[in-house]
């Protein structure tokens, strides 16, 4: 079953293309990195996913909502699919004047209209499963990169949606906080969450994910079971990529 479908997806900035005929699948229960060099469109394809960014063609399907050519809808509209995807950008981006299950009630109350108690008892049972209910009542300046970062991810969970949506999530993590990241994205999966997972950290993807996309200048050049595609590449873009030799421009 599908958690995500992108079919044949466009993005323009003006006459600019970003986007150019994208389709990808992900599956309920699998991670799926995507990887590119600086500037090949990956933040712009996580936007367009959550509803952030309009599409100029083609048509993107989490579970029971979608999303098609045109200005963005009012979020009134957008409930749905509010619903089904969660977002843990590259920052964790808490609100420093709430405490770490605050953060994570947020959603549930404002967006769902959950009583307090329903929502404080979800929010306290993620942060136990991501390890770091014993900093429920920590703000975010008390914790630390890894705490603020299963935060995040605990306050993108309490919706319940079916897919997970992270940018750069190992960005600044040193390995043992990516390895405890790993192992915490395997377990999500394993509950029957999609995650795509848009990431330059190619060993991280090659131990904890499924599979690979490589998208180069906006177009996806080589996708493939993540033990593959960053042993024996196939495309100049992800030999590129591997090498680590490209140029760094503005992140899109």
């Amino acid at each position: 079953m599908s958690a995500l479908t992108v079919r044949a997806l466009e993005l323009n900035r003006g006459t600019r293309p970003i986007l150019r005929g994208l389709d990808l699948d992900v599956e309920s229960g699998e991670v799926c990195a995507f990887m590119g060099v600086s500037g090949a469109g990956k933040s712009t394809l996580l936007r367009a996913v959550a509803a952030l960014e309009a599409i100029s063609a083609g048509k993107i399907t989490i579970g029971s909502a979608t999303l098609t050519p045109g200005p963005l809808p009012p979020e009134s509209k957008l409930r749905e699919v509010r619903r089904q995807v969660g977002f843990v950008f590259q920052t964790p981006s808490l609100f420093e004047h709430l405490s770490a299950i605050e953060n994570v009630m947020l959603a549930p109350i404002h967006a769902l209209r959950w009583p307090a108690d329903r929502a404080r008892d979800v929010a306290r049972r993620l942060l136990e499963s991501l390890g770091v209910a014993h900093r429920a009542e920590a703000y975010p300046r008390q914790l630390s990169g890894g705490e603020a970062q299963r935060v995040a991810i605990a306050r993108a969970l309490a919706p319940d949606p079916t897919l997970l949506l992270m940018d750069e999530p190992t960005s600044a993590l040193d390995p043992a906080r990516r390895g405890a990241l790993g192992e915490s994205l395997r377990a999500l999966a394993g509950e029957g969450r999609g995650l795509l997972v848009s990431t330059h950290d190619a060993e991280f993807a090659k131990r904890f994910a499924d599979r690979v996309v490589v998208l180069d200048q906006g177009r996806i050049v080589e996708a493939g079971p993540a033990s593959v595609v960053l042993t024996s590449p196939s495309h100049a873009a992800t030999r590129t990529l591997l090498r680590g030799e490209s140029a760094s421009p503005p992140k899109l």
